[in-house]
């Protein structure tokens, strides 16, 4: 296929329409024919359900990596091919987690408030034990960032195939027998059915005392309530969230009174981050199609990934 046609929606955004051209593709409004659509906005499907019928497009590019969205309102249908953006966020995220991790164990949100000197407190991320929900490239860019600091990491996924990096990976069946111990857990699965509320009172009750979560990955994962009384109670040693359940997180909710609890609005992967990476595969997603090979962060419909 030389030179394919296209759609780009809900906007033509200026970086996909370049990133359209340079993969040698003709940028195109998604509201006529055409053989591939980009879709920037991950929240509006109902937008998305008129650009699919408009553009009869084959192949559809998301920008976001998670596709929860769209797999929950049943767009997977099998008559295109879809990728995402999984694996190109990784990064930064992974960078987000670990601040979260480091600014957690070494109780920075109390000394960035504090108007008086306090006691000595903290602990070391040093030769500690720590649990990664999810085998995807957050976890290996996780990894590799926490490699210097001598864990030994846990790896939970959808199955024990090993993950390079981890000291031990588990099935997600085992997750219980992951968690006591573990000084940080780390969220940074898919959401799917079957990984919403992963994390509840029990998962949390066996965490224990001195154990943080960190969650880049979705709000839902969480139990909301069962973390609130969690961190009321001392059940846990706290937590450091850039996703909620909800989300936006409202104003005066408990979360934000929780003195060992950060929270960050979504921000582990902000446009700034995202535009150069995204632009990439766009490119390059259009080169391959133009070319007839595989293409880049082909999605799952069976999995929801």
């Amino acid at each position: 296929m030389s030179s394919p046609r296209i759609a780009i929606g809900p906007e033509r955004e200026g970086f996909a329409v370049a990133a359209v051209t340079a993969g040698g593709g003709r940028p195109a409004d998604a509201d006529g024919p055409a053989d591939g659509l980009v879709w920037l906005a991950a929240a509006d499907i109902a937008g998305l359900r008129t650009a699919l019928d408009a553009t009869g497009a084959r192949w559809v590019q998301l920008s976001s990596a998670g596709v929860e969205l769209a797999a929950a309102a049943g767009v997977f249908d099998g008559e295109q091919t879809w990728t995402s953006a999984k694996g190109l966020y990784a990064e930064p995220v992974a960078e987000h987690a670990l601040t979260l991790a480091l600014a957690s164990l070494r109780l920075l949100p109390a000394r960035v408030t504090a108007t008086t000197w306090g006691h000595p407190a903290g602990e070391s991320l040093y030769d500690q034990p720590v649990t990664i929900l999810g085998g995807g490239g957050i976890t290996a860019s996780l990894l590799a960032l926490l490699a210097p600091f001598r864990v030994t990491s846990t790896v939970v996924r959808r199955t024990a195939q090993p993950v390079p990096g981890a000291s031990r990976t588990t099935a997600t069946g085992d997750l219980m027998s992951a968690l006591p111990g573990a000084k940080v857990v780390f969220l940074a699965l898919a959401l799917t059915p079957d990984t919403e509320r992963i994390i509840g009172a029990e998962q949390l009750a066996v965490m224990g005392p001195g154990s943080w979560l960190i969650n880049v990955a979705r709000g839902q994962h969480v139990d909301t309530a069962a973390l609130v009384s969690a961190l009321d109670n001392g059940v846990i040693a706290g937590a450091g969230l850039d996703v909620t359940d909800p989300e936006p997180l409202p104003d005066g909710h408990p979360l934000w009174r929780q003195r060992r609890c950060i929270i960050t609005p979504h921000t582990a992967d902000t446009p700034e981050m995202t535009t150069g990476p995204l632009a990439r595969r766009i490119r390059d997603n259009v080169a391959k199609l133009a070319a007839g090979q595989p293409l880049e962060g082909l999605v799952d419909p069976a999995a929801g990934y």
